[in-house]
């Protein structure tokens, strides 16, 4: 046997080792810009119905504030810190929980993501622009974990989120 004789099967292997790697990677974390277009910017724009806003303990809302600085500089952990923090003091806040769903797609943590964002929407609102910020998360945690249809699907319930009140009131 010679050397050229191995060359289509080295070639073989070395492209069935460099496709198994690629399948094996996750799909790109989420960028902050895509977050804004696809999860903010249009719950924001819809927000013009019912809105529901649980107080806000002056600890965890100064630990908020220090997550969302931390979060625009790019220091994903830190705000990641900040917020688990905060859920220390109130574990129950569907606020707490969605930003820490949104800085989860950031890290491409798209399961945890996926998970806060769902509990967010059992204990909070079921109108508003928070409820529409939770499907809108879930949507974007199901694309990027390759599942279309639930994707689609949460797309569809962000858009019931926004009741608006009746004409003449």
């Amino acid at each position: 046997m010679t050397v050229t004789d191995f060359r289509p099967v080295s070639c073989l292997l070395l492209l069935t080792l460099l496709l198994a790697a690629c399948a094996g990677q996750s799909p790109a974390p989420i960028e902050e810009r895509e977050l804004e277009q696809r999860v903010r910017t249009p719950a924001r724009e819809d927000a013009a119905g019912v809105q529901v806003y649980p107080l806000k303990n002056p600890a965890v809302a100064e630990l908020t504030d220090q997550a969302e600085r931390a979060e625009a500089s790019g220091d994903l952990d830190q705000a990641a810190m900040l917020l688990e923090r905060a859920m220390r003091i109130q574990p129950r806040d569907p606020e707490l929980l969605q930003s820490m769903a949104e800085v989860q797609l950031q890290r491409g943590q798209y399961q945890q993501a996926l998970s806060f964002a769902t509990r967010s929407h059992d204990i909070g609102p079921r109108v508003g622009e928070l409820c529409a910020r939770n499907w809108r998360t879930m949507s974007l945690a199901h694309e990027r974990l390759g599942d279309g249809r639930a994707a689609s699907d949460a797309v569809d319930r962000a858009e019931q989120c926004m009741v608006t009140r009746p004409q003449g009131l």
